[in-house]
């Protein structure tokens, strides 16, 4: 009985070393830095003005107030008051601008009024500008390194990481979303450019050379458009390895014992390839060509795969009659990418408020509009309600394409 026991003994022991083993082994993995690519065109650039954000705590849907709690920090909230306020006070001083450069306001005295009521009201501005950006969160934890057309800008993520420091696109939202879902220092690594097509820009290299229309082929400059096609694929690449090479410069928590992990990409692109037939019929081909080179190019066999669908179309019907939506859809459900390749649909986060403001014709109503969206329809009004959902969207797919590798 003595040396049964002395064996359960002996085999607890060991087990006890074994698990702690494991744990010791596994340890690291939390503190790996889980880098995500996003990349695309404009709707990733992003053109949502930080302005149109706070719409989020107006609005009736709890599950959208909820999202506020996101991107703004703790006990803080942007009330439409402070908002309209301080886009009255732009309006102001815009239209005395406007009136001293038209010369509608006359002789020497006015105009020296007006030019210190410029400087009263920017100063004013400023403040209530501040005050409003201060709100948002700043993450300690979600950095980002991005190229948002000619607006390149790296540091903790916060608003201002779209097609300029007062814009933001998907990657706040989904950021912001994704770190209340992983326990792990988190790089996002954006690459974007406005207007291109995936057919020809981001033309992955196992798509073959690119064929020229008739009227590339007769073009004088029918070389450099072959070898410009897929440039922006290329540049992708290039940057993603140049911040991959360096990531200690891009988040202070990298851990160059622990590593990190290449996991997950993200895509949103789509508008550019619906005007010709050879990029519509071709896209849904090219984005399960564009998956599997991106996964070999990082030695990513299986890395989480998550499409944007665009979805300009607003309605369900209008954007499964668009080819190219069509495609980005199929291509998610391609036999190959079971279980690691998503699809996301936009339209179904349209933001409709904005939207109704815009077709009743944004500019008779130009205070109501710059509190809700401020750009154009195929950019989704520029509606920062609707980038934080997406992103938020974008997250959730991607949390759950993780759990199942």
């Amino acid at each position: 009985m003595r040396r049964h026991f002395q064996s359960i003994g002996l085999w607890t022991l060991l087990l006890t070393l074994a698990c702690s083993a494991v744990a010791t082994a596994r340890e690291p993995n939390s503190k790996q830095l889980q880098v995500f690519i996003l990349a695309g065109q404009s709707n990733m650039v992003g053109h949502a003005n930080y302005i149109t954000i706070p719409r989020l705590f107006a609005d009736e849907r709890p599950e959208v107030q909820k999202l506020a709690s996101l991107v703004f920090k703790k006990g803080m909230t942007v009330t439409r008051k402070t908002v309209d306020e301080q886009i009255a006070t732009r309006i102001e001083r815009d239209k005395i601008n406007t009136d001293l450069r038209k010369k509608t306001i006359e002789g020497e005295a006015a105009i020296a009024a007006a030019q210190a009521k410029v400087k009263e009201l920017e100063a004013k501005y400023d403040e209530q500008t501040l005050a409003i950006k201060n709100a948002f969160a700043v993450s300690d934890r979600v950095y980002i390194s991005s190229i948002a057309d000619g607006h390149q800008r790296s540091g903790p993520l916060t608003v201002g990481f779209g097609g300029s420091s007062d814009k933001i696109g998907p990657e706040l939202g989904f950021g912001m979303s994704l770190a209340k879902k992983l326990d792990a220092p988190i790089l996002l690594i954006k690459t974007s450019w406005g207007g291109k097509s995936l057919h020809y820009n981001f033309r992955p290299p196992s798509a073959g050379p690119y064929e020229l229309n008739e009227k590339e082929a007769a073009s004088d400059k029918a070389e450099q458009i072959k070898q410009d096609a897929g440039l922006n694929y290329r540049m992708m690449t290039e940057q993603v390895k140049k911040v991959l090479g360096d990531l200690k410069a891009h988040h202070p928590a990298y851990d160059e014992a622990a590593g990190y992990d290449l996991a997950g990409f993200v895509w949103f692109q789509g508008f550019n390839d619906q005007f010709s037939d050879a990029f519509r019929d071709n896209y849904r081909g090219n984005m399960v060509t564009f998956v599997k080179d991106v996964r070999k190019e990082f030695a990513a066999p299986t890395m989480p795969f998550v499409i944007g669908v665009m979805g300009t179309g607003i309605t369900a019907e209008k954007v499964a009659e668009n080819a190219v939506s069509v495609g980005q859809r199929d291509a998610a459900k391609a036999p190959e990418f079971k279980d690691n390749v998503a699809s996301v649909e936009s339209y179904e986060v349209y933001d409709l408020d904005a939207l109704e403001v815009f077709q009743k014709g944004w500019q008779n109503h130009f205070a109501e509009w710059c509190a809700v969206g401020s750009d154009r329809p195929y950019h989704y009004l520029g509606s920062g309600k609707f980038f934080v959902r997406f992103g938020d969207a974008l997250a959730t797919s991607m949390a759950g394409l993780i759990e199942k590798q």
